[in-house]
């Protein structure tokens, strides 16, 4: 039992012997007593103030005095107003730090088959170009979200809605038709996101060309791009496409193909995986057939023009196009389709989308439809709204070219780790193939920790030299104190378990670090219940920030007593356990040397 249960039920039980009052210890929840303040945990009186008919200071007083009568735990108290402060006995933490050491994934809720079942759905490509900076935003925090969920005791089903038909699929298909001389990825050695990419901005190019000689002639810019050739090309082909043309349609599967291998090549890299992948090519038919069966059920209505529409002033809203006069699809169709098909897949009981705050009422309208059309996790569907990420020199464009892809920057995460190596002292005597490896590993680690640690919801400024000083709140600082803990524990393995330390009083600074081990679990609730990775790095960042304090200022191996030697590595490894598993959370990889 954590020292916050046990004195959840010790004031619990407080409360009903002084003042008569049944008070469930569920709802009672210590805080962790603030720094100006003497103590461990703070217990709030307000609530009980009714059943004493007494002063906040004298109901804290008298709750305080039979915890320290009653409860083994507590040593002493004191009471600042209706705040109620508790000191812990010390020998009790070394009981807890015994509990979090023996405890496999303590901090986790275990998962079982009467779990409840969470869709996340997050990456969300398009297949005319690679995945930029905004995707790797996206993906760290779906994945992430993912373990987190999980970690919460839900099972979770990863799935990804590729975006693979429109317009800008085939603005590609045509660029490579006209000016691609039949390349291929394994003819130029160019990666398939990559190569189709390439075509995406060509197509740009050229199509502003067009523009600017048909404006020459004495066109707006609005007739000019209504008269653009190229652009009356693209929808031609796109028109063949939906008409089902076998000639298109098979340079289509072809590139896309291209691009699928690129795409799995990076989300390797990444570390981010799924469990399912929907294609919009085969969602937006499912998403016409049930919007027309809500038609038939007058949940929509259809206009004069033949387009059919949702009326959602009732809610607050407005009016929705679902479909196009002409029979086509919109996006929102097209997500009804996705959620239908994955229904039909996985009993779920809540799904959430990882799309950025731009599509907030895009999500506000999808959460209705699918509700008025019988989903019945429509209404409570999460919209993970995150805010955009940018670099110091601006925003990026994909159609100019100046995105700066997935790949370039895990590119430049390692290289840039790569520089710290170099320092002396650093990574000596390790093999090629093992330094490599710990550069990718602080490379990319560094790259996660720094995006995650944002509050989501915020905009974000990603600056890749920032992300990886060792001496800040970054992923490096982190796993470097992880492999000054495992550097120890190689030292000192023949101590661990030489000396009973269950008699050791730890000091403040020891009591802290294992004050703040104890509260992982409630972490990564509060994370869960967030859906905030940002409380599982910053945790992190603080259990590292304070291990260091104590390594730099108290000995460990030539601690002289046995047992408090053997306390003080029990409390290193537990350090570099619940660091490990946090750092799990956000999909970091933790090295056992650096």
């Amino acid at each position: 039992m954590s020292i916050d249960q046990i004195l959840s039920q010790a004031t619990s039980q407080a409360v009903k012997a002084l003042y008569d009052l049944d008070f469930p210890a569920a709802n009672i929840v210590p805080q962790t007593t603030k720094k100006e303040f003497e103590g461990n945990e703070t217990i709030v009186v307000f609530p009980f103030l009714k059943a004493s008919h007494k002063a906040p200071e004298a109901t804290a007083t008298e709750i305080g005095e039979y915890l320290v009568a009653n409860c083994e735990a507590v040593e002493k108290f004191n009471v600042i107003k209706g705040f109620l402060n508790i000191t812990i006995k010390p020998t009790f933490w070394t009981g807890v730090l015994h509990h979090v050491a023996e405890t496999p994934d303590y901090g986790f809720v275990p998962v079982t088959d009467a779990s409840p079942l969470v869709m996340i759905e997050y990456s969300s490509p398009n297949t005319n170009k690679p995945l930029h900076l905004g995707h790797v935003r996206n993906n760290l925090l779906g994945y992430s979200l993912s373990r987190i969920m999980q970690a919460c005791g839900n099972r979770v089903v990863k799935t990804n809605i590729v975006n693979d038909r429109g317009i800008h699929i085939c603005k590609s298909m045509l660029a490579w038709l006209k000016w691609g001389n039949g390349a291929t990825p394994e003819s130029t050695g160019i990666k398939g996101d990559h190569l189709i990419g390439d075509f995406y901005v060509a197509f740009d190019k050229h199509y502003k060309e067009e523009v600017k000689q048909l404006m020459e002639q004495g066109m707006s810019q609005e007739e000019a791009e209504k008269a653009s050739p190229l652009m009356h090309e693209a929808r031609e082909m796109l028109k063949k496409w939906e008409d089902g043309d076998e000639q298109v349609r098979s340079l289509w599967r072809m590139m896309n193909e291209w691009v699928y291998a690129g795409f799995d090549e990076t989300y390797r890299r990444m570390g981010v995986d799924f469990d399912k992948i929907y294609y919009e090519s085969e969602t937006y038919l499912e998403g016409k057939e049930k919007v027309l069966e809500g038609l038939d059920k007058g949940v929509f209505y259809r206009k004069d023009d033949g387009s059919v529409w949702a009326d959602l002033t009732p809610d607050g809203l407005d009016h929705k196009l679902l479909l196009r006069s002409d029979g086509t699809s919109v996006y929102m169709t097209q997500d009804i389709g996705t959620a239908k098909l994955r229904y039909q897949d996985y009993p779920i009981d809540k799904m959430i989308y990882v799309v950025g705050n731009e599509q907030n009422y895009h999500f506000q309208v999808l959460s209705l439809l699918l509700d008025k059309l019988g989903f019945k996790w429509g209404k409570d569907l999460i919209h993970f709204s995150y805010g955009m990420v940018e670099l110091p020199n601006g925003k990026m464009k994909s159609r100019e070219g100046t995105v700066v892809d997935a790949d370039e920057l895990m590119d430049e995460m390692i290289a840039t780790a790569r520089t710290m190596s170099d320092e002396p002292g650093r990574l000596q005597g390790v093999t090629d193939d093992e330094k490599a490896e710990v550069l990718r590993k602080v490379g990319l680690g560094a790259l996660k920790y720094f995006i995650l640690k944002v509050d989501p919801r915020k905009n974000m400024l990603f600056n890749p030299q920032e992300s990886i000083d060792f001496n800040g709140n970054t992923g490096p600082f982190i796993q470097y104190t992880y492999a000054r803990i495992q550097s120890l524990l190689r030292k000192a393995s023949d101590d661990l378990a030489a000396t009973d330390y269950s008699e050791v009083a730890p000091n403040d600074k020891e009591i802290s670090i294992i004050q703040r081990l104890a509260d992982f679990g409630a972490v990564v609730a509060d994370a869960g219940k967030n859906y905030s990775p940002a409380l599982i790095a910053n945790y992190a960042y603080e259990l590292a920030k304070e291990f260091n304090q104590f390594y730099h200022d108290y000995s460990i191996l030539k601690e002289d007593d046995a047992a408090r030697r053997v306390f003080r590595l029990v409390l290193s490894r537990t350090v570099g356990d619940i660091l490990k598993r946090a750092t799990s959370l956000l999909g970091m990889e933790m090295p056992e040397r650096m």
